[in-house]
């Protein structure tokens, strides 16, 4: 035990000292919050030309109430995405002044042609909207035009019922408070962004766990690898006997994950708190956090172990390193369905594979489920159960396969070193 603890020490801190592990600790974080932050600044509303929207009122009625209501109440309030409009008068023929209207849209005289039917505000017509070939961006705004228009036909609608637009607002308006009650009989008024945030939080640790076993494991295997092509793997087998040398280099990445998962779980939270996003994390959560990584990682580390120590190269690990791959996805595409029935029949079979019980129990745990003590302890019992059986098999492999060189060995021979004593 002793040697396997030196060599995990050993392998943490030849890890976690170099530049590029501690660049990446702190550029991911960085990056990710420059992603939300220039997404934040590319979703403000900027400059943009106004659009020029021309209108044929069959009706008589509509044009002037919308340009002096809804259409003039958009642009006090949006100056820098202003919206155009303009009469194109009727002639004696209805259909001649629509096909002229669609004939100077044609040509680019306007960037929208929108006849309102004779009764409109008898809800005996129709709004036609026309456009010819619009960019995206304009035709992001056309919903608008749209809605601007349909508020303008249904306040003179709220008219000729005698009802008032903004008494039909006052009656529609309704405010509503997110509340948090507390345990201990406290109340907490949640904003729009806490709840988002909370809605979140699964897929976040669910993700810290998946980074933690994917990217961890696959730094144990580049470092078997090259360890074996320079022969450094033979002077520490003269040392230390193989399963020692495995077990203290999958504890030591161990920790190497747990350190990343904690760094950046608490820049996390500082940056929600600092944004003044209200989101509890209780203590247990942790806990299981923890425990569910560690087991996970011992399982996926053996298996890390047992590819790498039977391959020379990066290449031929990766044909290994998909069938794994694919299984972990798994979560990662479901977790939508997973948050919204966390106790479900799917959450609960996929809690007890145990290739994915870590992903998918901090999933469930995270999402608020009451999940029962059962259930917790069974898929931990169950996961360590598969990590000593993995961890065996694994030993046997890469007993062999650790001083192996040349040619990959077949899946016939990986099989005849398992039933060897």
């Amino acid at each position: 035990m002793q040697k396997i603890l030196k060599i995990a020490r050993r392998e943490y801190i030849e890890t976690a000292k170099t530049k590029t592990f501690i660049l990446g600790l702190l550029i991911v974080p960085c990056v990710v919050a420059g992603m939300i932050y220039f997404t934040s600044r590319a979703s403000e509303k900027s400059p943009q030309q106004p659009l020029t929207i021309a209108i044929s009122d069959l009706s008589g009625k509509v044009f002037e109430a919308a340009r002096g209501g809804t259409f003039s109440e958009y642009n006090q309030r949006n100056a820098q995405r202003q919206i155009q409009i303009q009469q194109l008068a009727p002639a004696e023929d209805p259909n001649a002044t629509v096909e002229q209207g669609k004939e100077q849209l044609r040509v680019g005289r306007f960037d929208a042609y929108i006849v309102l039917d004779e009764g409109i505000v008898q809800d005996a017509g129709k709004i036609r909207f026309y456009t010819c070939k619009p960019n995206p961006g304009k035709m992001n705004r056309m919903g608008t035009v749209e809605y601007l228009m349909i508020e303008a036909v249904r306040n003179l609608r709220y008219e000729a019922e005698n009802l008032s637009s903004e008494l039909v607002r006052k009656l529609q308006s309704v405010q509503i408070d997110r509340i948090d009650v507390g345990e201990a009989e406290t109340e907490e008024v949640q904003s729009q962004a806490d709840s988002g945030a909370r809605f979140m939080l699964p897929f976040f640790f669910m993700f810290l766990v998946y980074i933690g076993l994917v990217g961890t494991g696959q730094h144990l295997i580049s470092s078997m690898i090259e360890e074996k092509g320079s022969r450094v793997i033979e002077v520490l087998l003269s040392a230390v006997s193989p399963f020692e040398l495995m077990a203290g280099k999958i504890v030591g990445l161990a920790g190497v994950g747990l350190t990343i998962i904690g760094v950046w779980a608490g820049l996390a939270y500082a940056a929600a708190s600092w944004h003044g996003m209200n989101i509890k994390i209780s203590g247990d959560l942790m806990v299981y956090l923890a425990v569910y990584y560690v087991l996970g990682y011992l399982l996926f580390g053996a298996l890390f172990a047992g590819a790498g120590s039977i391959c020379n190269t990066i290449k031929e690990t990766q044909g290994l390193m998909m069938p794994i791959m694919m299984v972990v996805i798994v979560p990662m595409i479901s977790w939508r369905r997973l948050v919204d029935d966390p106790d479900g029949g799917l959450a609960r079979a996929l809690s007890f594979v145990p290739p994915l019980t870590s992903m998918v129990m901090v999933l469930r745990i995270s999402a608020g489920s009451e999940v029962w003590i059962g259930e917790i302890l069974g898929s931990m019992a169950l996961l360590a159960a598969t990590v000593v059986l993995v961890m065996w098999a694994a030993a046997k492999v890469f007993r062999t396969g650790i001083l192996m060189y040349g040619k990959r060995p077949s899946l016939r021979e990986v099989f005849r070193w398992l039933r060897e004593r």
